[in-house]
């Protein structure tokens, strides 16, 4: 063996050396390992833990199960929407000839649209557009009318009708399943219509605008049995699969700290979007667009930056807070916290909101001895990730997963000493096999790539979040047995009261408890 080594370059390890090195770390069982070697340095460098076992990597994406078409009806056909519609493999002519144009002269462009054309095939029909802009409900029909497959367009057999509200859109025999789009203050008026008509929901989050509206849509979603998915599309990213395959493996140790938080610095990141020339009072149903929310008369800033008001909006934490908070529970099962307590201001944008743009917020587990903390700022795009604190290592997750270990760690304590593992190089590194941030339409789409939330890999191919995500919804659908996605009414209803006991700890300047037994904020 001596022999061998004096045969390697300065600075290499030969496999023997690293293998007998690291079988004796004992935290990750069966897991392989590997060594990334580094010419010229005479040290252990990142440990691949994928080398032998790498059944923590997500396999495949789900098949799209067969059955009848899915007729299904789009309530808000704003911006969201129509994502969500391309995702479901519907675009409209005019942006397929623009992406086509991009695509001539942009390598990332050109994948965008190569992917797009060979998305599987869901197996639904738009039947039904509802949105109180007449200009987002033509859009909606142009859409729906239109199916893209393998490149080629190709007109559909019926054209989506428009409804004037929603009331109709769920009654309407002609939709089996509703997608809601609309702003907050309008997802539960919308989501019981559609259940209590029999429609299957997929709803935007945040589930919910006020934390008694979130108790009656949890009962009325069980009693009609419907397939209900909250849109928290991270449900499918693959980095946060593995995490929570790493976690249960007991790879970081004892969690005592979480931090997450969002890093905004441009007006549309700031909710401050462009006002359409086409809206006026005309063409917008200022009545139903107010619906439950406190009556105000007619505003274009209002109307097209809703987020930036509590009439209509869940601020930062029923927004934003919420992707984080998803993202965390399917990992590490949080649930509802036992407090919180949230503080913050309106302190860049002086334009008249009443939401704040900087919002800090802690929530407390004491049954799992860590504390969750969210921080957000609209003012500044430091890049910040997910940080999970365990006593042995540190994971730092987006759309990549990273994992250092603790230069105090117990676990790993020999191992640092002998120089295998080095707590300022990776301990665990995972990239999927994707790179899109380029090929992205806005700030906020950018903003979201950086977080896993537009991409995600499987078996060597990229999809779309969204598209896996509604793939999941219809498959329950189609199953009729009974089955839920994976956020359905239970997880969603944890996701509001968590943000919810955020926002009342905010406004009154105080913590608030969640009561278990009872189900109560106190």
């Amino acid at each position: 063996m001596d022999q061998e080594k004096d045969k390697n370059k300065p600075g290499e390890f030969n496999r023997r050396d690293i293998l007998k090195g690291l079988a004796a770390i004992p935290a990750f069982g069966l897991i392989g390992y590997g060594l990334f070697k580094e010419i010229g340095e005479l040290k252990a460098s990142r440990i691949n833990l994928l080398g032998q076992d790498d059944s923590i990597i997500p396999k495949g994406a789900p098949l799209v199960l067969q059955g009848e078409t899915i007729r299904l009806g789009i309530v808000g056909c704003g911006g969201r929407s129509r994502y969500l519609l391309k995702a479901l493999g519907f675009l409209h002519p005019e942006r397929i000839d623009e992406y086509a144009g991009w695509a001539r002269t942009n390598k990332y462009w050109k994948e965008y649209m190569e992917e797009f054309f060979a998305q599987d095939n869901l197996n639904v029909r738009i039947t039904a557009i509802c949105d109180v802009f007449d200009k987002n409900a033509r859009l909606g029909v142009e859409i729906g009318a239109n199916l893209y497959r393998n490149g080629r367009g190709g007109a559909m057999d019926t054209i989506p009708k428009r409804y004037q509200t929603y009331q109709e859109l769920c009654a309407s025999p002609e939709v089996d399943a509703v997608i809601i789009g609309t702003p907050d203050h309008l997802h539960v008026p919308v989501a019981l219509e559609a259940a209590r008509n029999g429609k299957h929901v997929y709803c935007e989050k945040p589930l919910s605008w006020t934390v008694e509206e979130t108790f009656e849509v949890r009962q009325v979603v069980k009693d009609s049995g419907i397939v209900f998915q909250l849109g928290h599309q991270g449900r499918q990213t693959d980095s946060y699969q593995v995490a929570r395959s790493l976690i249960n493996r007991d790879v970081i140790g004892k969690i005592s700290l979480i931090e997450v938080c969002t890093n905004r610095n441009d007006p549309n990141g700031a909710w401050v979007y462009d006002i359409d020339p086409e809206a006026s009072p005309d063409t917008i149903d200022w009545k139903q667009f107010i619906g439950p929310a406190p009556w105000h008369e007619f505003s274009l800033e209002r109307f097209f930056r809703w987020r930036c008001w509590w009439d209509y909006s869940t601020g930062l934490s029923g927004d934003l807070f919420t992707h984080e908070y998803d993202a965390l529970n399917q990992i590490l099962d949080l649930g509802i916290p036992h407090s919180a307590m949230a503080s913050g201001g309106i302190y860049f944008y002086k334009d008249g909101r009443t939401v704040p743009d900087i919002l800090n917020m802690a929530f407390e587990y004491p049954d799992r001895d860590f504390t969750l903390l969210y921080s957000a700022t609209l003012a500044s795009e430091k890049k910040r990730g997910k940080v999970i604190m365990g006593h042995d290592a540190y994971m730092e997750l987006d759309e990549t997963l990273l994992i250092m270990a603790d230069p105090k760690s117990t676990r790993y304590a020999e191992q640092i000493e002998k120089g295998i593992i080095e707590p300022h190089k990776p301990l665990f590194s995972y990239v999927p096999g994707q790179d899109r941030v380029d090929a992205i339409t806005s700030p906020t789409e950018k903003y979201f790539a950086e977080r896993g939330l537009l991409y995600t890999f499987r078996d060597g191919k990229t999809y779309d979040t969204s598209h896996l995500h509604l793939r999941e919804w219809l498959n329950c659908i189609r199953k009729g047995d009974g089955s839920q996605p994976s956020c359905d009414i239970d997880q969603s209803f944890e996701e509001a009261m968590t943000a919810h006991m955020g926002t009342i700890s905010y406004h009154e300047g105080r913590r608030v408890y969640w009561d278990a037994a009872s189900e109560k904020i106190v």
